[in-house]
Parts: C-alpha cells; sequence; structure tokens
C-alpha cells in the first residue's frame, strides 16, 4: 500500500531547535514517540509523552552513551516489511512497528573545523544514528525517515497538510536526501583519516551545499555551484552569478591573494586573465594605472581590489561596464553609489581562502593536485649574471613574478613601478607571448626603458631575453633549468641585465 499513516516515530537528534513544531503535530496526531537520553528530556519539556528506548529494549544506555538505540527491538520495528512473514516475527519478540525515524547526527565535521582534539573528533563519529537512518532509508517503502534537520520542514509540512499520511514519493525522496545525508558523513570521516603517511590514494569529495546557475559556459550548458559562497563573500547587490562569472571570480580571488597584504592594489581581469594590475598609495591611483595597462580588455571584466573602496575610486570605476567587483570593504557612500548599478554585482570577500587540494574532472575520471599556492620573495630570487638587480627591479620582478603566476601559460609580464605595462598569455610559444606583451605594452603607450619581465617557466633559448632586451627590458626573473641557461646569463651579461632564478615553476593549464 503506497499510502502509510504514521502512528509511531522514534526520535534521536542532536540539534533540537526546529523540533518544537514537528513534536505539537506529533502531539495532535496521536503518535506514539520513543526517544533516550537528551532527546527524551527536551521532548518531554515540550509536553510530549515519550517511552524510553531503555524501557523498550530492557538495557541502559551502556558505554558513555555509545551504545543507545543499537538493538534487535529498535530496528527490528525499522527494518521489518509491513508483510505477513515480518509481521509475524514482531508480534513473536514483542517488536513494535517504528514508521517514523526523526535524527540529526553528530557535528562531526563542525568538530574537526573547531578543535585538533583527537579524542573529541572521534567521539563525535555517529554511530547509532547513522545506523538509523541507513536502515529507515533502506525500508522507505513503510517508513518516513528524516535525516538531518534540514528535513524538519519537509516533515512538518507533511504531518500538517496529510496529518501525519505519506505516499510512496514521499517517503523515497526522503530516503533520497538520507543517503546523501550518510554518504556525505562517511566522506567527511574517510577525508578526516587519510591524512599522513598511510594515507589512500582515494578521490572522495561530497558538497551537500548546491546553487543552480542560469547555464553553464555556454547558454545550451546546464551549471551548477556546489559550496557555500556565504563563507567567502556578502553579495551586496547585482544580478544572479552565473558559471563564468565565477569562474573569472575565482581566478580574482587567486591573483589578489598575492597581494592582499600589499598596499592598496586594483586588478582588472577578463577570461581569468589580469590586463591590468597596479599597486600605489593610494586605492584610486591604483586603479588609474591598472586601468591605464588596457582599458579596451576592462570592459565587462572582473574588479578586484585589496582594501576598502572609497567613494572617489567608486566614482571612477562607474565610468566603464564591468561584471563583477570585489572588495574588502565598500565605504557606506561607495557602496550606495554602486548600487545604483542594478545589475553590476558587488562582492565583500570575507577571506581569501584557497583548498589545499585542486582537481578537475577529464577524459574518464579525475585530476588531482597541490594548489599553488607557492610564491618566492626577494629574498629567494638568485642572482645569476654579474649584475644583480636593484632593490627597485627586485620589488617589480615580484610584482611581475606574481602576475605571471597567474596568467594562462606560456605566460611572460612585462612590469615597472608596481604597474603590468604589458602581458602575452596563453601563447604556443614564449617568443609569441612575449611580442604579444611588448605590443599591448605600447598599444596603450608605455615605453619600455627599465621595465622587467617576468615568465611562468624557463626559456629554452636566449631569443626571448635578446628581445627583450631590445624592447628596454633591464631585469629579468624566470625559474631556470634549462639545459641552455648559459646561452641567456651570457647574453644578459654582454649588455648589462640582470637576471634571477627562482627555481619554481609556475605553469597554468
Amino acid at each position: 500500500m503506497a499510502s502509510k499513516k504514521i502512528q509511531s516515530a522514534l526520535i534521536s537528534v542532536y540539534h533540537k531547535d526546529g523540533l518544537e513544531p514537528i513534536v505539537e503535530e506529533l502531539k495532535r496526531l496521536g503518535v506514539q514517540i520513543y526517544s533516550t537520553g537528551g532527546t527524551q528530556q527536551f521532548l518531554e519539556s515540550l509536553g510530549a509523552t515519550v517511552n524510553a528506548v531503555e524501557d523498550l529494549t530492557s538495557y541502559p544506555s551502556i558505554l558513555d552513551g555509545r551504545v543507545k538505540t543499537l538493538h534487535p527491538k529498535v530496528f527490528g520495528g525499522i527494518l521489518a516489511r509491513r508483510e505477513e512473514n515480518h509481521q509475524e516475527q514482531l508480534k513473536q519478540y514483542d517488536i513494535p512497528e517504528i514508521d517514523l525515524v526523526i535524527v540529526d547526527l553528530y557535528p562531526f565535521e563542525e568538530t574537526v573545523a573547531n578543535t585538533d582534539d583527537e579524542a573529541a573528533i572521534i567521539e563525535k563519529i555517529d554511530i547509532g544514528g547513522i545506523s538509523l537512518i541507513r536502515a529507515a532509508a533502506k525500508n522507505y517503502k513503510d517508513v518516513v525517515v528524516v535525516p538531518s534537520k534540514a528535513e524538519y520542514g519537509m516533515l512538518e509540512k507533511l504531518l500538517k497538510e496529510k496529518d501525519g499520511v505519506t505516499e510512496l514519493p514521499d517517503r523515497k525522496a526522503l530516503a533520497l536526501r538520507s543517503f546523501g545525508v550518510s554518504s556525505h558523513y562517511d566522506t567527511a570521516i574517510f577525508n578526516y583519516f587519510n591524512q599522513g603517511e598511510a594515507a589512500e590514494a582515494a578521490f572522495k569529495q561530497s558538497i551537500s551545499e548546491a546553487q543552480a546557475l542560469r547555464y553553464g559556459e555556454n547558454p545550451h550548458q546546464a551549471g551548477t555551484f556546489y559550496g557555500k559562497l556565504e563563507d567567502m563573500f556578502d553579495i551586496l547587490g547585482g544580478k544572479a552569478l552565473s558559471f563564468n562569472n565565477l569562474v573569472d571570480i575565482d581566478a580574482a580571488v587567486g591573483l589578489m591573494r598575492e597581494f592582499q597584504d600589499a598596499a592598496p592594489t586594483f586588478a582588472i581581469l577578463k577570461h581569468t586573465n589580469s590586463c591590468g594590475v597596479a599597486t600605489r598609495p593610494t586605492l584610486l591611483q591604483a586603479w588609474t594605472d591598472a586601468l591605464a595597462a588596457d582599458n579596451v580588455s576592462a570592459f565587462g571584466g572582473i574588479l578586484i581590489a585589496n582594501t576598502t573602496v572609497d567613494l572617489a575610486t567608486a566614482q571612477e570605476i562607474d565610468k566603464i561596464f564591468y561584471e563583477v567587483l570585489i572588495a574588502p570593504d565598500f565605504a557606506p557612500e561607495a557602496q550606495e553609489f554602486l548600487s545604483k548599478k542594478k545589475k553590476r554585482i558587488l562582492l565583500r570577500i570575507k577571506a581569501f581562502y584557497a583548498h589545499e587540494r585542486s582537481f578537475k574532472s577529464l577524459l574518464n575520471g579525475v585530476i588531482e593536485q597541490d594548489t599553488n599556492l607557492k610564491m618566492e620573495t626577494a629574498e629567494e630570487l638568485e642572482t645569476v649574471t654579474q649584475k644583480a638587480p636593484t632593490a627597485a627591479e627586485k620589488e617589480d620582478l615580484i610584482f611581475a613574478l606574481k602576475c605571471a603566476k597567474h596568467l594562462k601559460s606560456n605566460t611572460i609580464v612585462l612590469a615597472r613601478g608596481q604597474q603590468l605595462l604589458g602581458m602575452g598569455c596563453g601563447q604556443t610559444s614564449r617568443v609569441d607571448a612575449l611580442k604579444q606583451a611588448i605590443d599591448k605594452a605600447r598599444h596603450f603607450g608605455f615605453e619600455l626603458d627599465g621595465a622587467v619581465m617576468a615568465s611562468d617557466a624557463f626559456f629554452p633559448f636566449a631569443d626571448s631575453v635578446e628581445i627583450a632586451c631590445e624592447a628596454g627590458v633591464t631585469a629579468v626573473v624566470q625559474p631556470g633549468g634549462s639545459i641552455r641557461d648559459k646561452d641567456s646569463i651570457e647574453y644578459c651579461d654582454a649588455n648589462g641585465m640582470s637576471m634571477v632564478f627562482t627555481g619554481v615553476r609556475h605553469f597554468k593549464h
């Protein structure tokens, strides 16, 4: 029979907030309630009559509460099919049917996030609760299961609107939610244990929060974001974020993470690549000089700052069309001014968060790697030429290297005075990337005398250094490691250039 009326319920929850209206409905419907421990006390405080699980099983809660519901008289009542053979066994062993199971698990993930105390974490691995969820979900044809407080509202609606009568689709939908809860919980536990030398090579990820996007990269592709954007941003205004917005925002946050503690810095990105970056004494000047690097590509771009956006800067930004503006904060008058453009997305970033591991799907599987969180310091630069870079050049070399790290390979960055002058990225040869960077810089009115050059990978030949020198570049940073490094070093020595090695490649594919 598809329709089932709830006549008995087992309730065992960690989070009790939100349970009151459900209890009121169960009382109204005369549902027999079973519970134990703190949940029982809470239910009784709401005026509910509760049958103690200990009385049902004839066993007390033992082992510091580790064993309370794990008993045939509990699981028999949940797992029994409502058919003659199972009904006879229930009668034989005096086991009551349980039609509804409400569980909210111990907060394992929350505990891991808030403490390093292994004993405390282990105690938050729920055993009875997860078993109740799986048992009830398995028997969804006869039993209603509520696996977390997120489903309290669904149950309350069923109790109020249908007077405790559920249909098979209702129960199956809750069973689906239940297996989602249990699989997510087990994944979190596995990933906690799967660390250190004993770690297994296993790819397991689970994110419960999902947000449907307007579409994917293109309108014919569906798109979904899994995660909690609210943990990273306050969305202050604008239209709904798209798939492409999110990809660009991720790139912008990654770049500005390198500058989060620097003097006021502004960056402009388009299709995940920065087309303007500048660090200045004021944010307004940083914006002006970032825009000067490529005011054409900035149209419809993603903008990000590392400090509070003031009204004067907001008024200048407002003169161009942009998709998203990100900053740690906005002066009240700046936020009010920017919010007048209803479709422009304003994000207040709470933290420049980065996953330690990153992955993507390809072919018939997934590839995973350590996220590239390495950034060299001026002290780590190894001078390999007769001439060493000046202190100002070293600052510019690090600035250029930060930009190059976040551009698609092959990439070259030209910079001077903490300003991106030109960049070439996504090219099939390093020479092409350099020529593109020089052309862009000159197109937007920059002379390159005294500029520095950063490369995401080594130079296989000296040709790039020769071209850069002819353009006016005086200092170069690269990883080194080519069998022909000597050619590039000798050219620099012969032409009064300085070159430093980092020993670190920053490919980005």
